[in-house]
């Protein structure tokens, strides 16, 4: 899994070295987060494909998945994108799918899927992510989509640290691999849950590293300094970097044998 990227620049670094990535990890499956790739604020029909063309398999989103309202038919038609699914009401597109993937290594096909959820502390207050998760998993059991223990793999989009170790515990088990994303800065504490959850608090980001969040440095000061929202712009120069993680599942009992975190 590989966290938001970034512009431009998030973009350009991850056509370069995604493709080496899976092929160096055998990776299976690869889940992106590309609700900032747009300008660093939304995802387009352009930069998706982008994204998919670079390796990923599934796209996910958050708050900002819904800044280029003609993306919203996107959403709607394409099963690779997706955006937080505890919004409430009819709102466009899906927040889970169901992908199935012949592995690297060879054999059968093996089904995952992959789930977009949306955090609430020190965010917009939508639906509880809590009881949402649980009744996709409740879809899940009486689906006849999935075959026993599909490889689940959540990108929880949230703010709050709090809020994501508490989702990340109570979901412990019935994951395969928890991501958090959001906040741009990749944590140092992936590990795997008694359970058998792999788990991360933040994959980080897709883009300069030497910036704030992937905005321009002197802007981020100023608007601290003084208190004016001046225009956030994309940071620029060298240093684009991929940040995100690794995870060894077991394709038989869906539960995490390893973590590890990349930074490329």
């Amino acid at each position: 899994m590989i966290g938001d990227v970034v512009g431009d620049a998030g973009l350009a670094v991850l056509e370069e070295k995604l493709p080496g990535l899976i092929k160096d990890n055998s990776a299976d499956l690869v889940v992106v987060n590309g609700e900032n790739s747009s300008g660093g604020f939304g995802i387009t029909k352009e930069t998706l494909d982008r994204i998919l063309a670079a390796g990923a398999d599934v796209v996910s989103g958050g708050n900002h998945s819904w800044e280029n309202r003609e993306f919203w038919t996107v959403l709607d038609g394409e099963e690779r994108a997706l955006r937080p699914a505890n919004y409430p009401g009819d709102s466009p597109g899906r927040g889970w799918t169901v992908i199935e993937k012949k592995p690297v290594s060879g054999g059968e096909a093996v089904p995952f899927v992959i789930i977009n959820l949306q955090g609430r502390e020190f965010m917009t207050p939508i639906d509880c992510p809590f009881r949402c998760v649980d009744e996709i998993f409740a879809t899940l059991a009486r689906s006849r989509e999935t075959k026993p223990n599909p490889l689940i793999l959540l990108d929880f989009h949230a703010e709050s640290t709090r809020e994501k170790e508490a989702l990340g515990f109570y979901v412990d088990g019935r994951v395969s691999l928890f991501a958090g994303t959001h906040t741009h800065i990749q944590t140092a504490d992936e590990r795997v849950l008694p359970g058998g959850s792999a788990y991360i608090t933040d994959l980080g980001m897709t883009g300069i590293a030497g910036s704030v969040l992937g905005m321009d440095t002197k802007i981020c000061i100023d608007r601290a300094l003084t208190q004016v929202l001046y225009r956030m712009e994309l940071a620029g120069g060298p240093g684009a970097e991929v940040q995100g993680v690794i995870a060894g599942i077991d394709r038989d009992s869906g539960k995490a044998v390893s973590i590890k975190r990349i930074r490329v």
